[in-house]
């Protein structure tokens, strides 16, 4: 029997595995869920500022055989925060957002902080990645950032960025310049403290927000550049979240340096597998129904995905924190059928 790092890492290699590994990477896509935290007498906010916290209530997922990883943070805000942005840490049900932006204009961008791996929330997150990999080397640590799309209309508002897109493109492009620079920095600090996997989540850069054309010029070589710093620092897999219909921008995905692809609801699984190739398949199960729907739903959605050949069973988008978490264990029974 494999360990769950193991049947994790052989999903994304192409290798055997002895079931199709359920995972959810944290980060956008967040692995908490309310009764994990009440089963665990640890909640949010408290916990997005301590280390010990955050690692307890991921492993809290993984020890009640809800998935097969761990991940952190819980939130896309932690770049942000660290680059000058204001954010409301949220409840024990919502997650942080980003309540006042740091610059009006992208001209301003040089007026941001760079990201300082030794303070603030980068500290906490990659000291809770140390611990998990004390606490437990037999599960894989996902340590997650924003996309450099969804971090660049983090800093800004972002129907001005959006607009600065087509109006003021040669600034931009120094903009996301400067973002990616800051995410390659804050990367290998995750991969310095321990992470095995890194996920990118961009839900801000999707082909139907930007279109296939701004997708290739804005999306696309700033993923990459990220990536590849990543394949050039260590030999970690990297996931590659991006929301919405992907149809538009298939032939952009296939492009693109990541191992993993990670698709929801919107995309269908037969059109992704027929139109992308070299990557791991990961999805992508209907959050609305891990909240709301029955055992017997889940286990149909999930029997879909890996009938029809998907290598990673995960939700398909941010997980809801009042999922029940009979609710999330239906993916794994699930898979152990199969």
């Amino acid at each position: 029997m494999l360990t769950a790092k193991e049947r994790v890492m052989n999903a994304i290699e192409g290798k055997d595995v002895d079931r199709v590994p359920v995972v959810c990477p944290g980060g956008m896509m967040n692995m908490v869920v309310e009764d994990v935290m009440d089963i665990k007498n640890i909640t949010w906010p408290s916990a997005h500022d301590n280390p010990l916290e955050m690692a307890e209530l991921t492993y809290g997922l993984y020890e009640n055989k809800c998935f097969d990883n761990v991940g952190v943070p819980f939130c896309m805000t932690v770049e942000a925060e660290a680059m000058g942005a204001k954010v409301f840490m949220g409840t024990k049900i919502t997650e942080p957002r980003v309540c006042e932006y740091p610059i009006t204009s992208v001209l301003d961008f040089e007026n941001l902080h760079n990201i300082n791996v030794s303070e603030s929330r980068v500290k906490v997150v990659t000291d809770a990645i140390k611990i998990l990999k004390e606490k437990d080397s037999d599960v894989s640590i996902v340590g997650n950032v924003v996309g450099p799309i969804s971090l660049a209309s983090s800093l800004i508002e972002p129907v001005d960025f959006y607009k600065d897109m087509r109006r003021k493109k040669a600034d931009v492009h120094k903009y996301m310049d400067f973002v990616t620079d800051n995410l390659i920095i804050y990367t290998k600090a995750l991969i310095d403290a321990g992470a095995d996997i890194i996920a990118i989540s961009d839900p801000s850069g999707t082909g139907e927000i930007l279109g296939p054309k701004m997708f290739a010029e804005f999306a696309t070589p700033y993923l990459n550049r990220l990536i590849d710093s990543i394949k050039e620092y260590s030999d970690k897999k990297v996931i590659l979240h991006i929301c919405g219909r992907l149809k538009s921008v298939y032939s952009e995905l296939n492009v693109l340096h990541n191992d993993v692809i990670s698709f929801e609801t919107l995309t269908s699984v037969k059109d992704i597998m027929a139109s992308v190739e070299n990557k791991c398949f990961m999805g992508n199960i209907s959050t609305l129904t891990l909240e709301q729907g029955t055992e017997e739903t889940i286990k149909g959605l999930t029997e879909h995905c890996i009938k029809n050949g998907v290598n990673i069973i995960a939700p398909a988008c941010g997980l809801g924190t009042r999922s029940p978490i009979k609710n999330l264990q239906t993916m794994i029974k699930t898979s152990e059928l199969y």
